[in-house]
């Protein structure tokens, strides 16, 4: 490979676009790409479409110094990072259509000496999937999988591992796993990398790299479906499972995590399915922690219905306020929201008012069409019951006094903790 002077990120979303931002910030040229022409104005007008702590001021000033520039359709490029959408389908498998998109997109511009990094969370194999890909519209160039370190084209699979909130902080700071589909693709990818990386770079083979992320989000998604359950069985006993919890920390080796309304995010409400898929019969436990979060939405929204059935007016005459829609706190990210999914299911079956606090975002998405978007003040003085869904940070201003009167179902412990 020769030495990289130019960066092609290949999706600008809550990953490509802060990792576009950061390889600019330290001097590189980097050339952006997404479908999505209205991020690409969007970018190229110095803002940015997504809420992120930090990126605004990066992407602005990469910008104006003509290190970032974003297009729609892919450029020459000495390196490539590859960060889009890797979703699950309904029968639970990967959706692999967007990589398989951005791969065929990607090969005419490519040329000898490229380096490939895919980002994006997915199964183990996707990356050599790539490969083939990439092997069937450019049979002109050589690839690791006949030529090994010899070849035109060396691809390595580094997945993200970055917190949304504090992406800016952590992708420079956290370690970066790499597999490589050859040692070359590792060592060189290594190298890209460290041009921001503060943390180390693991080396191994892109498979393990790959299981290795997906190991990750799964163990994460197994001890919350244990903090979720425990939820369950504490209402079920009239135990309040935030006191419980708090007790049982305690102990100097438990480490019990705080329940919620269910897991949401592309990561952690989706990358267990792809291990589950690949080894259905093996991986047993995943599956029932899976099936324990995605059950939680449903019993909350039960929960409400009881909230709604215990008041004395029709519930035609009530008020519901959701608050929250994203899938963590202090961020606009509404994929795979449990908090999204309940919100919408109330509205749609509530035939009363719904409304919702969502305080990063401007309007609703497009299907709440029985839901209305509301200040947390006046959400508050209207609602006969209030679903707390996300723990925002102004939600943790709410008063004992503005719930006089009112019932509440609270998912995150912020009134009953």
């Amino acid at each position: 490979m020769r030495e990289v002077a130019t960066v092609s990120v290949i999706g600008l979303g809550y990953i490509g676009l802060p990792t576009s931002a950061i390889f600019a910030k330290q001097g590189m040229q980097v050339i952006g790409v997404d479908v999505n022409q209205q991020a690409v104005d969007t970018i190229n007008n110095g803002d940015i479409h997504i809420v992120e702590p930090g990126l605004r001021d990066v992407v602005a000033s990469a910008v104006k110094s003509g290190l970032l520039r974003a297009t729609t359709q892919p450029e020459p490029a000495d390196a490539f990072v590859m960060a889009v959408p890797t979703p699950f389908t309904d029968d639970k498998t990967a959706d692999l259509s967007y990589i398989e998109a951005a791969a065929k997109s990607l090969a005419p511009a490519l040329r000898a000496g490229n380096l490939i990094i895919l980002e994006s969370t997915s199964p183990v194999g996707t990356t050599e999937q790539l490969e083939r890909w990439l092997q069937d519209a450019r049979p002109d160039l050589t690839f690791p999988a006949t030529h090994g370190d010899a070849a035109d084209i060396q691809l390595a699979y580094c997945p993200e591992r970055v917190l949304p909130g504090k992406v800016m902080e952590e992708l420079v700071n956290n370690d970066r796993v790499i597999g490589g589909l050859s040692p070359k693709a590792s060592k060189q990818a290594a190298e890209l990398y460290k041009v921001f990386l503060k943390g180390d770079c693991l080396l191994t083979n892109a498979r393990t790299a790959e299981m290795a992320k997906l190991t990750e989000n799964s163990f994460r998604d197994v001890n919350i479906a244990f903090a979720n359950e425990l939820s369950l069985v504490c209402d079920e006993l009239g135990i309040n499972v935030w006191d419980l919890i708090r007790l049982a920390n305690h102990h100097p080796r438990v480490n019990i995590l705080q329940p919620g309304p269910g897991v949401g995010g592309h990561c952690i409400a989706v990358d267990p399915w792809f291990i589950v898929s690949s080894a259905p019969e093996q991986a047993r436990l995943i599956r029932t922690a899976r099936e324990v979060n995605d059950h939680k939405p449903n019993w909350v929204i039960n929960k409400v219905k009881a909230k709604v059935a215990s008041l004395d007016k029709p519930p035609a005459e009530l008020t519901i306020a959701c608050l929250g829609l994203a899938f963590k706190a202090n961020i606009d990210d509404l994929r795979e929201s449990p908090a999204l999914s309940i919100a919408q299911q109330l509205a749609d079956s509530h035939p009363g008012r719904t409304l919702v606090v969502e305080p990063n975002i401007k309007r609703l998405p497009e299907h709440f069409a029985s839901a209305e978007l509301s200040e947390l003040t006046s959400a508050l003085e209207q609602a006969d019951v209030i679903v707390l869904l996300v723990d925002h940070e102004p939600f943790k201003a709410i008063t004992r006094a503005q719930l006089d009167g009112k019932v509440w179902v609270d998912t995150k412990g912020l009134i009953d903790g």
